[in-house]
């Protein structure tokens, strides 16, 4: 990072830095960030123990590659009126000049300048690149910078390209200091209209007033060239100041040969020789304050404050989008919440009215069962009676006449009413999957068009995939679902009960005719009780007593047949209910699952992100106080 040792202090806010930048990157990847953020974020714990990286940008033909000839002594870049920055040069300390193309976007320049030890220097192409991969180029080493040197021309100072350059510097929340070229084609009126028209911008861009340099690389360059020829033998250099830079343009020309065998003092400010010339030119280039800037100003504890302060803008700015992520992806749970109890909420609904409503249809075949019992209760009182004596020695007119006028249509109604029951069972049971399918499908469609998260990872992908499952779901079980073979088997399912309930055979009875078979015994019972008797006995004793007792007896089984119907039913009904309830929270429960599993991840996340960005605050406030 720096040449001298670190104190303990300093040592101290690097690790905190280091265990700040870790957890952040622990979080973003709980939030799937998206690859470029979090090698973004990796870059930036890396560059804690890399040197100081400097990096200049500008539009094209301000002059950057001038400006940074005339900061090195040394013609190292190309210069023209075209673009020609075409790839990102990177400068760093070498005991002599080489040139390393590492990629094709990027070459390594190394240079003896003893200053470069501790600082790389890095020249981007344009901010206006015609090309767009030359723009990306620039863009990608913004947050990679420790400090940013922009350059702006004098005659057309903060371009269109420029303001949204700087809008991108700022979110990254660096450090900048602007350097204004070319001021040597201004008079002092307009080098004063550009100064202010640059300081006001720059504060509405930046939020604050950074160091501003207003200043000519070119009669910088030409400064230390005339400076290198008083010091040099014929021969050694061009014959004029029109030549520089001509020949630099072939790496490892003559020119630049020449710059290395007459460079300035290395590491030094430059200091013009006593020649009138010389000095003109170098205090009409005003270069000297920013060379000082850069040489001494950024002394080591600036350039460490710059160090550590470089991260946490990047972390800072990583922090912001994804506490946003998270807050907008709770805010989405929330409405998934909200899905999920609404279905919960009409499925408890869907319960009590089909509670309800059973209770009701029982109501009505109680009503049936009670009106034969009824006539029942009259077909005995009319019928057991000493005047009708020798009819009820006919067992088989009694039975026709109990079948006629107790049975009656009861044995058809009541499986009317169990078949409308059944019935209304299977229909309910349908148009509930049909509900569930169609609100979770206006769900999904509110969504299709929303999105979260889009900054990389497969939260919204896998929400929406789940989401579209439970519809799925719901929509196989209502196209598959066939309600004459639903409603057959739940009839089969409930006379199998009943019958078993009453320990009758089913054989091919129907429901209503298993029920009444059980009262059939009662009509037995009482005609063969009459056939055995004397009719004097049958007249003074028995048929008092037996009317009482058949009363008594068809209220009993009545109530029986109730009973073991109710039982059935009920029994059936709630299997069935129970199965169709369970079926839907199977098919939502992958969607449940996944948003209160993702819900408590992301209120972890969310109660971390606080923390790491309330502890952010306090290590920058620490590291400005260096």
């Amino acid at each position: 990072m720096l040449r001298r040792l670190l104190s303990n202090l300093e040592k101290n806010l690097v690790n905190t830095e280091q265990d700040l930048l870790q957890r952040l990157g622990v979080n973003l990847a709980r939030l799937d960030a998206a690859r470029e953020d979090t090698a973004r974020l990796n870059q930036a714990r890396r560059q804690l123990d890399e040197l100081f990286l400097l990096v200049v940008v500008g539009e094209f033909n301000a002059g950057k590659s001038a400006f940074i000839n005339a900061l090195l002594g040394q013609e190292l870049l190309k210069e023209g009126a075209t673009p020609t920055t075409t790839r990102v040069h990177i400068l760093r300390h070498g005991d002599q000049v080489t040139r390393t193309l590492v990629e094709a976007d990027a070459e390594i320049i190394t240079s003896p300048i003893d200053w470069l030890q501790d600082i790389n220097l890095v020249d981007t192409p344009g901010t206006n690149a015609v090309i767009q991969r030359h723009q990306e180029i620039a863009e990608d080493f913004v947050p990679r910078s420790d400090l940013v040197l922009f350059v702006t021309s004098a005659d057309r100072p903060f371009a269109e390209s420029e303001r949204l350059f700087m809008d991108r510097i700022r979110a990254w929340g660096k450090k900048v200091v602007i350097v204004v070229n070319k001021i040597d084609i201004l008079d002092a009126a307009d080098v004063i209209e550009v100064q202010r028209f640059v300081t006001e911008n720059a504060v509405k861009l930046l939020g604050i007033e950074p160091e501003i340099f207003l200043v000519s690389a070119k009669m910088a360059q030409e400064a230390k060239w005339a400076n290198r020829q008083s010091h040099s033998t014929p021969g050694d250099h061009p014959e004029s100041h029109g030549q520089v830079g001509t020949q630099s343009e072939i790496p490892g020309g003559e020119s630049e040969a020449a710059g290395q065998q007459n460079m300035d003092p290395l590491g030094d400010s430059f200091q013009p020789a006593n020649i009138p010339s010389v000095l003109e030119l170098w205090t009409s280039s005003h270069f000297g304050p920013l060379e000082t800037f850069i040489l001494d100003t950024l002394d080591e504890t600036e350039r460490l404050r710059l160090k550590l302060l470089n991260p946490l803008g990047i972390a800072q700015h990583l922090h912001d989008e994804y506490s946003e992520v998270t807050e907008a992806r709770l805010d989405v749970l929330a409405e998934d919440f909200d899905t999920i109890d609404t279905v919960e909420a009409n499925l408890r609904a869907y319960q009590e009215d089909m509670h309800r409503d059973f209770r009701h249809r029982l109501s009505a075949i109680d009503s049936t069962l009670f009106q034969m019992s009824d006539r029942g209760v009259k077909f005995f009182d009319d019928t057991l009676r000493f005047s009708r004596i020798f009819s009820l020695l006919n067992a088989a007119q009694v039975r026709e006449d109990f079948e006629r006028e107790v049975v009656a249509d009861t044995v058809q109604d009541i499986d009317n009413q169990v078949s409308e029951l059944i019935d209304w069972m299977v229909e309910r049971e349908y148009r509930q999957w049909q509900d569930v399918m169609e609100y979770l499908n206006r769900r999904a469609e509110l969504h299709k068009e929303k999105v979260i998260g889009q900054v990389g990872g497969n939260f919204e992908l896998n929400r929406r995939e789940l989401l579209d499952s439970v519809g799925r779901a719901a929509q196989s079980a209502v196209a598959s679902y066939d309600k004459k073979t639903e409603a057959a088997k739940l009839a089969d399912s409930v006379q199998l009960a009943v019958a078993q309930t009453a320990i009758i055979e089913v054989s091919a009875l129907g429901l209503g005719a298993i029920l009444v078979a059980a009262l059939h015994t009662l009509v037995a019972d009482v005609t063969g009780l009459l056939a055995a008797g004397t009719l004097a006995a049958v007249g003074l004793y028995i048929l008092p007593n037996r009317r009482r007792k058949a009363r008594e007896e068809l209220r009993v089984k009545v109530l029986d047949l109730q009973t073991q119907l109710h039982e059935a039913l009920t029994t059936q009904f709630e299997q069935e209910l129970s199965r169709s309830v369970q079926l839907i929270n199977e098919a939502i429960q992958p969607y449940t699952r996944f948003v209160r599993s993702e819900r408590e991840k992301l209120v972890d996340v969310n109660e971390e992100m606080a923390s790491i960005g309330a502890e952010l605050n306090h290590l920058r406030a620490q590291i400005e106080a260096l």
